[in-house]
């Protein structure tokens, strides 16, 4: 397979993958049409941090150690279940602890604390990297991409790259269109709907990553 031929072939499957709505999908959205637009980008840049970390130790070998090893990889799995119960769990509360105001009036600005990037970066990077099933795909499907004689860790994190491309391409159409919404989430009954539907989702993963085996 020459080189051009499998980025294409392989800018075909992340892209595909890309789209496919999912945890980070709904974790961008949420953040963005909270009107959280710089820690919306961090989110963003944390998953993709996380992307390159697994793409990077794929190509080194390391996260083939990681499905080889039960226990290593249940460990990973419990602690990625853990979070993404406990983020989802804390959504929840907090809407039931707002509960529902005397009027639909309009909520404030954000305080300018809360719309942090570095905050966004911590928690991409931490549900990308705790999430196993990301590893397992790019040990499974990034070798296959990578033409027999070429350098293994240079043409692994090329590949990785049209991956964080696609990836960072498409978050920015989400958060454009989640920034559309801000006029109707200003309203506190839409906040409480919107985190309750993510809080939900993202809950729903940790509870199916913890039950799969």
């Amino acid at each position: 397979m020459a080189l051009g031929t499998a980025l294409w072939s392989f800018a075909l499957v992340v892209g595909l993958l890309t789209l496919t709505p999912g945890l980070d999908t709904a974790l961008i959205l949420r953040t963005a049409a909270l009107g959280r637009r710089r820690r919306a980008w961090g989110v963003v840049l944390g998953i993709q941090t996380g992307t390159f970390a697994w793409g990077t130790l794929t190509s080194l070998g390391v996260t083939a150690l990681l499905t080889a090893s039960q226990l290593g990889y249940q460990a990973l799995r419990w602690a990625g279940a853990g979070y993404l119960l406990w983020m989802g769990a804390r959504m929840l509360r907090d809407t039931w602890r707002r509960g529902p105001g005397p009027a639909e009036a309009e909520e404030p600005e954000l305080p300018a604390g809360r719309d942090s990037l570095r905050e966004g970066w911590r928690q991409g990077t931490l549900t990308n990297l705790l999430n196993p099933k990301v590893g397992v795909f790019y040990v499974a499907v990034l070798p296959q991409f990578i033409p027999a004689g070429a350098p293994h860790l240079a043409t692994g994190e090329l590949l990785t790259s049209v991956h964080l491309l696609l990836g960072l391409l498409w978050s920015g159409v989400l958060v454009g269109f989640a920034q559309a919404l801000r006029g109707w989430l200003r309203r506190p009954s839409a906040r409480r709907t919107l985190d309750r539907v993510t809080g939900t989702v993202i809950a729903g993963f940790g509870l199916r990553l913890a039950l799969e085996g």
